[in-house]
């Protein structure tokens, strides 16, 4: 007996092709027609999924986020916890406030260079196309937010008296890195879990203080 495709399935079915797409052809890439064919459907099933083409880029963005998310793990992060419920630190050279931050950013964003450098690009396509779409923008934006607002308590949780501004600092460090190994100078050197968390413990203190 056949498998009944939900409109759930459909819907991730045609969102992965469509990113598929975004990473191998590009923007110009992206069209109904070329879904339809990627996913392996019936001409028109795209059509009929997101009607016009700013109704696929913001089911395209949404389902970009969905993948980002299982990836970048926001679970492994740790709860925000006062400066005052943490201990001082065993080792002088470092601090329990950033060890924490260290221990779920840095094997997050290794994760996503290392495994998931497709979904990077797909991510700089669609910024792009923001940029002249004011509409997507404002969906863009949004789903950013889901990454952002966690940060900006941890930080908010380990002393920072100027959380919005360091948060800011934090994820322009991440996504300098993320743009310069996937699709800057640094393409072919994608730093360790290490260097990364020696990088993060380096930002981390300047921001923080120990």
């Amino acid at each position: 007996m056949a498998t009944r495709t939900t409109d759930s399935t459909r819907g991730e079915l045609i969102t992965d092709a469509a990113l598929a797409l975004l990473a191998e052809r590009g923007m110009r890439g992206l069209t109904h027609r070329a879904v339809d064919e990627r996913a392996g459907l019936p001409q028109g099933s795209t059509s009929n999924y997101a009607r016009t083409r700013q109704a696929l880029l913001e089911a395209t963005v949404h389902r970009l986020a969905e993948r980002e998310s299982r990836v970048l793990t926001p679970g492994e992060l740790p709860a925000p916890v006062s400066a005052a419920e943490i201990p001082g630190p065993s080792d002088p050279s470092g601090s329990p406030r950033h060890d924490a931050l260290i221990a779920g950013l840095a094997p997050a964003l290794h994760r996503y260079l290392t495994y998931h450098p497709e979904l990077l690009i797909c991510r700089y396509e669609l910024a792009l196309e923001a940029t002249r779409r004011p509409e997507l923008r404002t969906f863009f934006d949004a789903t950013g937010r889901q990454f952002r607002e966690p940060l900006v308590a941890l930080l908010t949780a380990a002393g920072s008296t100027e959380p919005e501004r360091h948060t800011l600092s934090l994820v322009a460090w991440c996504e300098g890195l993320m743009f310069s190994c996937a699709a800057g100078s640094y393409s072919r050197s994608v730093p360790s879990e290490a260097e990364l968390r020696t990088g993060f413990g380096e930002l981390l203190r300047g921001m923080l203080g120990h």
